[in-house]
């Protein structure tokens, strides 16, 4: 499989997380994420896969040294340096270049699936409906428009949640066990549509999970959290 230039490059970063019991850190010894491509992040709870997803999210700070760049479009920001300097900066990165998928899916209640999906062009000035009806059609989705969140199910909502991430065409869609709630055959399904949609639009695709089933179904890499809170990867073949 070919990827395009780095996407994220991540090298000695560190970042601690406080907890009653004391917490831990994750260190990241060295991170590569292509542009275009497939990670799935797997390790046991508590070690350290979603303060990973943080760091990515701009959520989260690393601590002081490393190196932690990200490049979108022809522009490589420092991702380090930009924590010490104003938030507006990060969360404008965010934005627009990256997509995020809740275990719970995350849609506004009061919201129809469409706007839900819309939200994030809306807020951004983007055209409408951008690739909404081309991402609709792929998940599955496209007679749900009209719908709310509760009228729903849970696998409806999952897909509704991974069109809305796609819809302002970002460079990274991260995913934080998008399937723990949904039973297997569901589960699975999903898998296939986050990797579907992704790779309709190009966007890098970094899903956690502890479900070694839908690692195997998402092919790509493995990036594994061991639980000397380490980051460690290997290569799946797809």
């Amino acid at each position: 499989m070919t990827h395009g230039e780095p996407l994220f490059e991540l090298e000695d970063v560190q970042r601690h997380h406080s907890a009653a019991d004391g917490g831990f850190t994750l260190h990241i010894p060295h991170l590569t994420i292509a542009a275009g491509e497939r990670v799935v992040v797997l390790g046991p709870s508590g070690s350290g896969k979603s303060t990973l997803l943080d760091l990515l999210a701009f959520l989260a700070a690393p601590a002081v040294g490393g190196r932690f760049t990200c490049c979108f479009g022809e522009v490589r920001h420092d991702i380090a340096a930009a924590w010490r300097g104003p938030r507006g900066r990060l969360d404008a990165l965010r934005a627009r270049h990256i997509g995020y998928i809740l275990q719970t899916g995350g849609l506004l209640p009061y919201l129809s699936v469409r706007e839900n999906i819309l939200l994030s062009r809306r807020l951004l000035h983007l055209d409408l409906p951008g690739p909404l009806p081309a991402l609709t059609e792929t998940l599955g989705i496209s007679a749900l428009l009209g719908r709310r969140p509760a009228q729903l199910s849970a696998g409806q909502r999952q897909r509704v949640a991974v069109a809305r991430a796609l819809a302002h065409t970002p460079a990274l869609v991260l995913a934080d066990e998008p399937t723990a709630a949904l039973d297997a055959g569901l589960a699975l399904a999903v898998a296939d549509t986050m990797v579907e949609a992704s790779r309709e639009l190009g966007a890098a695709l970094v899903v956690v999970t502890h479900d070694q089933a839908i690692a195997d179904r998402l092919g790509g890499r493995i990036v594994r959290c061991r639980p000397d809170h380490r980051i460690a990867s290997s290569t799946l073949e797809a």
